[in-house]
């Protein structure tokens, strides 16, 4: 992995100890570390200032494809082709826990604080006393199976299963009642986490694999395997296509203040300067 200077477009650090391709990114909060999962079923976490790498995690079977962060990040969550989902504790360096068990990939996840109306379930047996932040937490769960499945976080139980048309690729939250998700035959639902028994909305551009959802201003950032990514604003009255990607599939979207950073599968991290939308 590599660290650029985004202003210049300098490398600053080259983050080397993954077996295999390394699936997915992210900085913590403080932006001074890194976490990443792999296909070697890895999940490590670094120091940007260095590239050193602090912890690795063992446990999943297959290779990791998405990761989350609680809160500040004492905890932190990941998803594997294995079909689990685990809970893991940075200081301890150890899994607090399967979350999910699905029996299919999972590939992508999202935590979110949930609405006070609903019902995240009891745990079993008390938490830990090393997981901080999961109460009153809701975990998204992207399914290979068709299957979009909320969990609470911390009671481990189930909260909601909604049967989409294909494999799910990503999920977001929009707030704490409106999640999106995206699928591989193109299709992007909008639901309500308090009745999932209907979409608010299914929005389709394309036929090709939803990538990558993210949450920006009032609506949000979507990228699709044949090069197109697109931000919606408020309710659909107003789309804007970022060019550029030529048909080859955006696998991801970030966003820093006015500036989105999209990577594609052609080599290239692009970046976009919006104006104010």
């Amino acid at each position: 992995m590599k660290i650029w200077q985004a202003a210049n477009g300098e490398i600053r650090r080259l983050l080397e100890g993954h077996v295999y391709d390394v699936n997915c990114c992210r900085f913590f909060p403080s932006g001074l570390v890194v976490l990443s999962g792999g296909m070697d079923a890895q999940l490590k976490i670094w120091s940007a200032e260095d590239a050193s790498c602090v912890v690795t995690f063992k446990g999943h079977k297959r290779g990791i494809l998405d990761t989350a962060i609680v809160d500040r990040g004492r905890n932190v969550l990941s998803c594997s082709r294995d079909g689990t989902a685990r809970l893991w504790d940075c200081g301890k360096s150890a899994c607090l826990g399967v979350i999910a068990d699905c029996g299919s990939p999972i590939n992508g996840i999202a935590v979110g604080t949930a609405d006070n109306s609903l019902n995240l379930g009891t745990p079993e047996k008390p938490p830990s006393e090393r997981e901080v932040g999961t109460e009153g937490k809701i975990l998204l769960l992207a399914r290979e199976d068709k299957k979009l499945q909320g969990v609470g976080l911390q009671s481990r139980q189930p909260v909601f299963l909604f049967v989409g048309s294909d494999a799910f690729n990503c999920c977001t939250f929009l707030s704490s009642t409106y999640i999106l998700a995206g699928t591989q035959d193109g299709n992007i639902y909008q639901l309500d986490v308090r009745n999932t028994n209907a979409p608010i909305q299914v929005i389709h551009r394309s036929g090709a694999p939803v990538l990558s959802l993210l949450p920006y201003r009032d609506g949000f950032i979507a990228s699709q395997g044949d090069g197109t990514c697109f931000i919606v604003q408020q309710d659909l009255d107003y789309v804007l296509d970022l060019t550029e990607a030529d048909c080859d599939p955006v696998y991801k979207v970030a966003s820093w203040e006015k500036e989105i950073y999209t990577c594609c599968r052609d080599g290239i991290v692009r970046r976009y300067q919006l104006a104010d939308l």
